[in-house]
């Protein structure tokens, strides 16, 4: 036996890899890849499809967010769905889904917005009256005159009345010429009367005592008349802007303030009224209110912060 013959026989055995290209990460990649072409596509038909007061709308939005949803624009807010067409139609830009407010729903918008501008409105009066009760307190002058001065306020705005007294009259006997200290009184109201933009109305009111004397004809209503623009022209003088005041009357004796004592001192006043916009469209649509102001009993009471059957408020207040 030669010695080929007993040669050993060498078996390699290759060891192959793990089955790593058999794996499905690339499934993974290849599903990522087709959504972001998808969003890709969509993303573009949706440019395609809206018009360009939309595309501004949106662009807007991103812009400034906070502006775009308060005060809207063109393509923003003003539709129920992304394209402000929609339907079957979806490159339609008008017309198809587009929803405004019924005329119910704006009624109702309508009477929210009036309640509360007018308890906004009621509280600025407030304001203005506590301001006029300090200055009152804080003037040795005006203090002398607090039981002169009456503050309230009524369902026309703020009012203010300054009255007589038995020993102390506001103007000269039959006269429409204000006493020196009535005058101070006035020219101190006058620039607290400019920090709301409300306007005013001025009344003048005499008591029952018939007028004697003078010119034939001349009586409590030219006198109650004279004495109310004679407050305008102090009140001006104090630095109250004279664009405020939008009427000025005279009543005579009709409105008295003591009914059971119609001669009574305190009967002859002058009555400034810092009048609600309520009030002031009233006059200047001739008393026909706007059609906004058409607001129920309960939710007028509710803006001026009235609980209906609670006790009514006292008619004035002496500061």
């Amino acid at each position: 036996m030669s010695d080929d013959s007993q040669q050993p026989i060498v078996v390699k055995k290759i060891k192959k890899g793990g089955a790593g290209g058999h794996g499905g990460a690339w499934k993974i990649a290849y599903a990522d890849f087709v959504t972001a072409m998808m969003a890709f596509f969509l993303l573009m038909w949706l440019l395609g499809s809206t018009s360009k007061g939309d595309l501004k709308g949106i662009a807007d939005y991103f812009q400034t967010p906070l502006l775009v949803a308060m005060f809207g624009g063109s393509g923003a807010g003003d539709a129920t769905s992304v394209l402000q067409g929609g339907g079957q139609d979806l490159t339609q830009s008008h017309g198809q889904v587009k929803r405004g407010e019924t005329p119910s729903e704006k009624r109702i918008s309508e009477k929210r917005m009036k309640a509360e501008f007018e308890r906004l409105e009621r509280e600025r009066l407030q304001a203005l009256k506590a301001e006029l009760e300090a200055m009152i307190e804080a003037s040795p002058t005006l203090r002398q005159f607090k039981n002169q001065l009456l503050l309230d306020i009524t369902s026309e705005g703020l009012r203010i009345q300054i009255v007589d007294e038995q020993n102390r009259p506001m103007f000269d006997l039959a006269s429409s010429e204000l006493k020196p200290y009535t005058k101070q009184i006035l020219r101190e109201i006058g620039p607290m009367l400019n920090k709301v933009e409300n306007r005013i109305t001025l009344s003048g009111h005499t008591d029952a005592t018939p007028y004697v004397g003078g010119d034939r004809g001349f009586g409590n209503w030219e006198l109650s008349t004279n004495r109310a623009n004679a407050s305008r022209r102090e009140l001006v003088s104090g630095g109250m802007d004279d664009a405020k005041v939008m009427r000025i009357t005279g009543f005579a004796s009709t409105v008295l303030f003591d009914k059971e004592h119609p001669q009574n001192a305190i009967n002859r006043r002058i009555s400034i009224v810092v009048m609600n916009k309520r009030t002031e469209e009233a006059i200047l649509n001739d008393g026909k209110e706007s059609p906004v102001a058409e607001v129920s009993e309960a939710e007028q009471l509710e803006g001026q912060g009235i609980v209906p059957g609670a006790p009514p408020a006292p008619s004035a207040t002496r500061p």
